[in-house]
């Protein structure tokens, strides 16, 4: 893997990320595909529609269902799916956190029973790196001990020991595999600024590929959740890309990226649109509402996606209310382009010098239209 930061406005970074199978320009934000598919999507529209250059993959489902070794037989992801560009797989630490009624974690891993059919299995450090590398994805996350906020010291303290050790043996398995995929580690420490540094710090000394924050969006106020980003990209090294998981709304990014984060992935904008909810320019729309049911507008008359270019609202709203499936393409192919704009966007005013003008200008736009 290469790495190149390309440009600096303050904190916000516009960096080059190049692996094996794509060049990818970031700030960027990664369609979740759960279950190697983006739902409602294919490949084409990933490629010919979006422009896609990196999407993420679950290696908790992927094990269950089909299974990673079946994956294997076909070659990895890229060949399963047909999706030509770069994966990026999690380790299944968060599928623990949220599965957390059937799962118990200890020191040497986390076990849990499938929510398919109740069969018992542990994932461990070594366990998640074999499965990723069927997977064949080219960057995996190390297994991390995710917790939900707000818990105890104590608790947190555990947690950030346990991924620290988690993460110096997966490091240690993935290079005796010889490193021939990347490998990222996950910063924990909940809300406590001392033991975010201190996990950033230890893990910075290992030779990692990447670095990601986790453990965020899971129930501590947005303020807080960007005090603690903002604190903890300090020590995470500059040459390095920079990962916060599971987040979040187009506010999150934006203020995210001012904190010095390169890297985005949430299942929020193909969710929201398979919901009703809808993401423009100017906040955000809800195709349910009986207003849109004579509009001839499209979506967005700022965005330049496939849908807004081909549908109207009155459509969409139609398509919804009678639960056609079309809808869901359509609506997620408009929600994943205006995230994947916002962070060209977001590139670009970084490379001109102008991240502040951007951000005030993108929170502009959505008072102008409340009060409007």
């Amino acid at each position: 893997m290469q790495f190149h930061l390309d440009a600096t406005c303050n904190l916000a970074r516009a960096c080059t990320l190049i692996t094996k199978h794509s060049t990818i320009k970031t700030p960027i934000f990664m369609p979740v595909g759960t279950a190697a598919s983006v739902k409602s999507l294919d490949s084409k529209d990933l490629i010919d529609l979006l422009d896609t250059s990196i999407i993420l993959a679950n290696t908790y489902h992927l094990y269950l269902r089909p299974g990673d070794e079946v994956i294997a037989s076909f070659g990895g992801l890229h060949q399963f799916t047909n999706y030509p560009k770069s994966f990026l797989t999690d380790s299944g630490g968060f599928q623990a956190f949220s599965l957390s009624q059937i799962s118990k974690i200890f020191d040497e891993g986390i076990e849990f029973k499938s929510h398919i059919d109740g069969s018992k299995h542990l994932f461990t450090p070594k366990k998640v790196i074999d499965i990723q590398y069927n997977l064949n994805s080219d960057i995996m996350m190390v297994l991390d001990d995710l917790i939900a906020l707000p818990a105890s010291k104590e608790r947190v303290k555990l947690s950030i020991e346990r991924t620290i050790k988690w993460a110096k043996e997966s490091l240690s398995y993935h290079q005796q595999l010889g490193a021939k995929n990347n490998l990222f580690a996950i910063i924990q420490g909940g809300i406590n600024l001392e033991f975010r540094k201190r996990c950033a710090e230890e893990l910075a000394q290992m030779e990692f590929d990447g670095f990601a924050i986790g453990g965020l969006s899971v129930g501590e106020e947005n303020s807080k959740m960007y005090e603690v980003v903002e604190w903890t990209t300090q020590f995470m090294p500059v040459e390095k890309p920079r990962y916060l998981m599971g987040v979040g709304t187009p506010e999150d990014l934006v203020e995210a990226i001012e904190r010095g984060v390169d890297m985005f992935d949430c299942v929020m904008p193909t969710r929201n649109a398979r919901n009703g909810t809808l993401f423009t320019t100017f906040g955000r729309l809800n195709i349910k509402s009986s207003k849109h049911k004579k509009s001839s507008h499209p979506i967005d008359p700022n965005c330049n996606c496939y849908t807004c270019k081909n549908y109207s609202l009155g459509y969409l709203h139609h398509l919804f209310k009678a639960k056609e499936l079309t809808y869901y393409r359509l609506a997620s192919l408009h929600n994943l382009y205006y995230y994947l704009n916002l962070m060209k966007e977001a590139r670009e005013a970084i490379i001109e010098n102008r991240y502040p003008s951007f951000k005030k200008e993108f929170y502009q736009r959505r008072e102008d239209e409340t009060r409007g």
